[in-house]
């Protein structure tokens, strides 16, 4: 994955993360613009994700989308928005990153 694709990933996230904080924001005090701006920002990261898509294939660009979202959406919650996560909660997420890390890496590993 080059540059450009990783810029791509990047900035897909940035997007993620935006429509998450809105969908929060929409939670707390839902109003029509809120969620209009929720959909649109996840609209345009999903027309981002669907050229890395065509570029590099579903699983690896899903993959790598999937872990950094989740890695960097419970950052904006737990450091921005306060949420807490139990002993139950973390471990569950840690094992899904390694999960998915496990998934995107797995082809390359075996090659060695």
């Amino acid at each position: 994955m080059g540059f450009w694709a990783l810029l791509q990933l990047g900035f897909s996230t940035v997007i993620f993360l935006l429509a998450a904080a809105a969908a929060k924001q929409w939670g707390l005090a839902p109003s029509l613009g809120k969620i209009v701006l929720t959909l649109v920002l996840y609209s345009l990261g999903n027309l981002i994700m669907l050229r890395l898509i065509r570029e590099f294939g579903m699983s690896v660009s899903l993959s790598l989308s999937a872990v950094i979202q989740l890695v960097s959406v419970n950052v904006l919650a737990l450091a921005f928005f306060g949420e807490q996560l139990n002993a139950l909660q973390a471990t569950g997420i840690v094992l899904a990153i390694a999960a998915v890390a496990l998934i995107t890496l797995g082809p390359y590993l075996q090659r060695l």
